[in-house]
């Protein structure tokens, strides 16, 4: 539908000409880089392909929550060495803590044994001691050591125990085993512990001081990204001894300025279309109000590059389920006034662009959908009202809903069975997705017949639409040539393979009845919420008007809150299982070009 065709280049210039020849291509922005040199045996010392030391030093002085002044002015500015010190700084700062932690924890330990010191080994002549402790229960143990032993500290359920014996008493003499006391007193370790918060507040002061580097960094990660992105091309050329080669995908219609570009350095260049044996990335292109869309395509899956393009039916129907799932007008005009709160501040990214666009679809669909069952944040409006006569649906009709929410989803299925037709035109896969199109029409059908009590040339159409969608199924599902028996009995297995799939259409057909259920989840939680408030003002006059309020506000907002969760998982669930299993026959990569990075502030 709208994944772009794709031209594969292959540059050849001088061994000389290599860097600049890059440096133009990363201008172009046009080339998804293939790499020509065999897989790395330590790809960890391979060139990164971002900007990382810098992301991660950016990431690290914005979590600072004291900041200073910012220094705009960039002369003399040190880009790699100050991301080292914050890296530095960072790496200190996480040494030391770790050292303040344990030291915490061994003052925990130390405390109950007291603030001592070992005298010097001679003046034990050759003893030691060795510590315990043991719980009070096990204590009476102890009246059968014949080591010297004595009781230190004790609270209701331990004791802290000191034995005292030249080696180590045997594992089987007390009832635990012994405990590390260490070498240091606890006074030792307490100033240590000092010492270490010292060196904790002044790292964090450094922190805090080279957080006025934030501007600087942030408009120079755009060079550090492009000079790593220039590193990670480098590494993927073909280098011989005078010559080098470059190769990659591009959009047919930026050939051209490549073209220009050997021409103008003296390259040879070779153009090639994509065979069958090759796996060309994906280059989604979808008009911007849908172009979210294609955003979560990505997020799931990309679809394979002879594949079709699911931006536009995905846009689409995460709108409608997200608005069945909702079902609340008032809960969707709520969504919208937030929307439009935060409207300018979510836009001022690419992406933040798209989504917005994305999320007033969302809310507007939720708008009609929730006028046409009537329901404002769970009140139902008067029968003579406007908003009375624009209400069509019962959403507590279950038979009509079912009725609805299975036919969505047979609309749905057929669509991805067409785009999959469509994409495998000529083969099995394309012949068997209009089979499966004809079963889900004839079941759907011969189901709305029986209830309604059509007429029996109706009944008798949709079995027998059935019918031919079964044996095109089994028997057009194959692209095995018949050569002989052996190949017809194969043929005949892969038919009865594509056949196991009914199960799956019964299966995802009913799956679309979560629609409904979600949807009336929601409508009756809100009711059932408002039926207790207005209990309540009832019972308690005063104070009940109180309480009443707040089981609105607490009821409504977490009833929200869960139908968002169900409109966003199973919304998009229907379309990512559902939808994509009979729409998409493979997986794809992103199309990923070789550009140089936007200016970020």
């Amino acid at each position: 539908m709208s994944i772009q065709r794709l031209t594969r280049l292959t540059l050849a210039g001088l061994a000389t000409d290599k860097d600049a020849v890059l440096e133009q291509l990363q201008t172009l922005g046009c080339l998804h880089l293939i790499p020509l040199r065999p897989a790395p045996r330590e790809p960890e010392k391979e060139p990164a392909s971002h900007a990382v030391d810098a992301l991660q030093a950016l990431r690290y002085l914005q979590d600072s929550r004291e900041k200073r002044r910012q220094v705009r002015d960039p002369e003399g500015f040190d880009l790699p060495g100050t991301i080292a010190a914050v890296l530095e700084n960072q790496q200190r700062l996480r040494d030391t803590s770790d050292r303040r932690d344990a030291l915490v924890e061994r003052i925990a330990e130390l405390e109950p044994w007291g603030d001592f010191t070992l005298p010097p080994e001679p003046d034990l002549a050759g003893r030691k001691f060795w510590f315990y402790i043991v719980p009070q229960r096990q204590m009476a143990q102890l009246a059968a050591l014949e080591l010297p032993w004595q009781v230190v500290h004790r609270d209701n359920r331990q004791s802290w125990v000191v034995v005292i014996h030249p080696d180590e008493p045997p594992r089987d003499a007390l009832p635990v085993p012994r405990t590390l006391a260490g070498a240091l007193s606890l006074s030792e370790v307490r100033r240590r512990l000092e010492a270490a918060e010292l060196e904790l507040e002044e790292i964090r002061a450094e922190h805090v001081a080279l957080t006025r580097w934030i501007y600087l960094i942030s408009t120079h990660l755009a060079q550090a990204e492009d000079a790593a992105q220039l590193r990670h091309a480098q590494a993927q050329t073909r280098d011989e001894e005078s010559l080098f080669l470059v190769q990659g995908w591009v959009p047919e219609d930026a050939v051209e300025p490549v073209q220009a570009l050997a021409e103008q350095q003296g390259l040879a260049l070779l153009t090639e279309t994509p065979g069958p044996d090759d796996a060309p990335p994906t280059l989604l292109d979808n008009p911007g109000p849908i172009a979210a869309g294609q955003d979560l395509v990505a997020f799931y899956q990309m679809p394979a590059y002879d594949s079709w393009d699911p931006s536009r039916v995905l846009f689409f129907s995460f709108a409608a389920f997200f608005a069945m799932i909702l079902s609340d007008a008032g809960y969707a005009a709520l969504l919208g006034v937030l929307l439009l709160a935060y409207w300018r501040k979510i836009g001022r990214s690419a992406l933040g662009g798209r989504l917005r666009i994305l999320a007033a679809a969302l809310v507007g669909t939720s708008v009609v959908w929730g006028v046409l069952v009537g329901s404002y944040f769970g009140f139902a409006p008067r029968p003579d009202s406007l908003p009375g006569h624009l209400h069509l649906l019962d959403i507590n009709d279950f038979e009509v809903m079912m009725q609805l929410s299975v036919g969505i989803g047979v609309v749905h299925l057929i669509l991805a069975n067409l785009e999959m037709a469509g994409a495998q035109r000529g083969r099995a896969a394309g012949r068997v997705a209009i089979g499966w199109i004809a079963v889900m029409v004839g079941g759907f059908t011969l189901w709305i017949a029986g209830d309604a009590g059509a007429p029996e040339w109706v009944v008798l159409s949709a079995q027998i639409l059935m019918g031919l969608g079964f044996a095109v199924v089994l028997l057009m599902g194959s692209d095995r040539r018949v050569d002989g028996v052996k190949a017809l009995a194969l043929r005949g297995l892969d038919g009865l393979s594509n056949l196991v799939r009914v199960t799956q259409v019964f299966g995802d057909v009913l799956s679309y009845l979560r629609l409904f259920a979600l949807g009336l989840a929601s409508a009756s939680m809100a009711m059932t919420f408002n039926g207790l408030a207005r209990d309540v003002a009832t019972e308690l006059p005063g104070l009940g008007l109180l309480l009443a309020i707040l089981i609105l506000l607490a009821g409504h907002a977490l009833n929200l809150l869960l139908a968002l969760m169900s409109g966003v998982v199973h919304g998009l669930r229907l379309n990512f299982i559902e939808f994509y299993n009979w729409a998409l026959a493979g997986e794809g990569y992103p199309f990923k070009p070789f550009k140089r990075t936007e200016l970020r502030e």
